[in-house]
């Protein structure tokens, strides 16, 4: 006879759902760790070599899809099925992938159409993705495991992450497939490789018996449209959505902005060469060969995020499993920001590490507890709706965040752009041009293009890749990029707190 006051075990589905999530999200991270280089890094040969405002754009845009559809398509999958919804997902992620590996050869269409064209089929795949997931695995949690159950399904993400940021260095630097390291046709081997990992979960679907969602399966979709929007228009839920939105417009650039600032001005030098013990073949995976000598890429570097989640969010989400939710968001937020200072006020490697360590715990403590909140909260037939709602901070704060960091990277950050400026305002050559102090402007005036800027700062200064990293290091101060982004996140640390005690006052959503 089964015990009532048995705890419930998370069973077969919920582990295949955590697989299934898995594999999305290792061909994910498997590009958008090399997103940023791809599209704006000026010294990669193969990219895209766009401005930081077109990466800000792309991104913004990126983030309006991905995270505002899930307002209409979390109900739609509570309505037509998750595993419907999670299968026509998958195709139009594949179909994303490809069309990033092969519109860049499309006659007429610049660079930055085909790239934000691609982006966008991608992002329409993934918003129809996670409500379906979330809302099949919220049915199999219950408040009894729901902390520990959504602490496994951010360690499945984790170690597809973990995974993801490994594969370009092996795509990329080592030129699988005959193809030259860092070329055009490196960087489309890298695509179609995220294709094909996406691929496996079809052969997964078919194993998956759906989840009953609990909603009415006769509902128009209008209804379901209109349903929607009115649920949202809850005071206190908005005013959730605000708070969580200025702590994503921060997070979020730890893996949007980061990786083009750790390529800019991180000094991994020293961490490369402590590795020299490793076998050579795993050696050429975690090292690149740079103009400032042998480094550990930026996607190697932002690794140690996945990795410290992997080895600790089982963990936090047990410690955490009786505090508040909201309790638990607050301390990790603070957390989270303490780190983002650390790993972006430094050119040591080492010392970006231990920024990431401490950014990982707050994300251990906010990532799964923002879900968990939301599926405890939501009523009955509801779930996926509910953790569509999840994903509307994730869209305003990285589409703001994506803005901000365009504009202030291109202005106070990017190292080209830097040298350029020097140029314009230290060097004879420059000061015969009458530059406008438009930054924009910069490649004009001077005749020379963001890709030759270094190359040309080295020319007039007689300094090395290294000695002129550091001139600009120390002439611009780029590392005071990262103060309007922990200023945002100490808003909402001081916002959740008021929220979290007025919640107190309120049983449904005094979680």
């Amino acid at each position: 006879m089964t015990d009532p006051t048995a705890k419930p075990k998370l069973g077969r589905t919920f582990w295949t759902l955590n697989i299934i999530e898995m594999w999305e999200r290792l061909a994910f991270y498997n590009l958008r760790v090399m997103a940023p280089i791809y599209i704006m890094q000026a010294d990669n040969p193969g990219g895209l070599h766009l401005s930081a405002t077109d990466k800000g754009t792309i991104y913004a845009w990126w983030a309006i899809v991905q995270s505002f559809l899930p307002i209409v398509t979390g109900g739609l999958a509570d309505r037509f099925g998750y595993k419907r919804t999670m299968a026509f997902s998958v195709f139009t992620i594949i179909a994303g992938y490809l069309c990033i590996a092969f519109m860049r050869d499309v006659p007429g269409v610049s660079n930055y159409w085909s790239f934000l064209t691609a982006i966008l089929v991608l992002a329409t795949g993934t918003a129809f993705f996670k409500p379906g997931i979330q809302g099949s695995l919220a049915h199999q949690l219950t408040k009894e495991n729901s902390s520990v159950g959504w602490g496994v399904f951010y360690w499945v993400v984790n170690v597809g992450a973990f995974v993801g940021h490994f594969l370009p260095s092996l795509f990329l630097l080592k030129g699988w497939f005959g193809a030259p390291a860092n070329s055009p046709e490196a960087w489309r081997n890298l695509f179609i490789a995220s294709a094909a990992f996406s691929s496996l979960n079809l052969l997964l679907l078919l194993t998956f018996k759906d989840v009953p969602s609990g909603a009415s399966k006769t509902e128009g979709i209008g209804a379901v449209l209109w349903r929607t929007l009115t649920n949202i228009a809850e005071p206190r839920l908005l005013a959730f959505i605000a708070i969580m939105s200025c702590f994503w417009l921060m997070m979020f650039q730890l893996w949007d902005l980061q990786p083009n600032f750790i390529a800019d001005w991180v000094d991994s030098g020293p961490m490369a060469r402590s590795l020299g013990w490793l076998p050579a073949g795993i050696r050429q995976s975690v090292i690149e060969q740079t103009p400032r000598g042998p480094m550990v890429p930026q996607n190697v570097l932002l690794s140690f995020n996945a990795f410290f989640i992997i080895i600790g969010v089982v963990g936090m989400s047990w410690l955490t499993r009786r505090m508040r939710t909201l309790s638990a968001m607050l301390i990790g937020m603070c957390m989270a920001i303490v780190g983002l200072l650390v790993a972006g006020w430094t050119q040591s490697a080492w010392i970006l590490v231990l920024g990431v360590l401490g950014f990982s715990l707050g994300e251990m403590m906010t990532g799964p507890k923002k879900s968990e909140y939301l599926a405890l909260i939501a009523p009955p037939g509801k779930k996926g709706l509910y953790l569509g709602y999840v994903n509307i901070p994730v869209g305003i704060g990285v589409f703001l965040g994506s803005w901000l960091a365009g504009t202030v990277y291109q202005r106070f950050g990017e190292k080209a752009n830097l040298a350029l400026r020097y140029i314009a305002e230290y060097t004879p050559m420059g000061q015969t041009k009458s530059w406008d102090g438009n930054m924009a402007s910069l490649e004009s005036t001077l005749g020379i293009p963001r890709t030759e800027a270094m190359a040309r700062l080295q020319e007039f200064s007689g300094l090395d890749p290294v000695a002129a990293t550091q001139l600009l290091w120390h002439t611009y101060h780029p590392h005071v990029i990262w103060l309007p982004f922990a200023a945002i996140g100490i808003v909402a640390a001081i916002a959740l707190f008021i929220f979290g005690r007025m919640a107190r006052k309120w049983s449904d959503m005094n979680a």
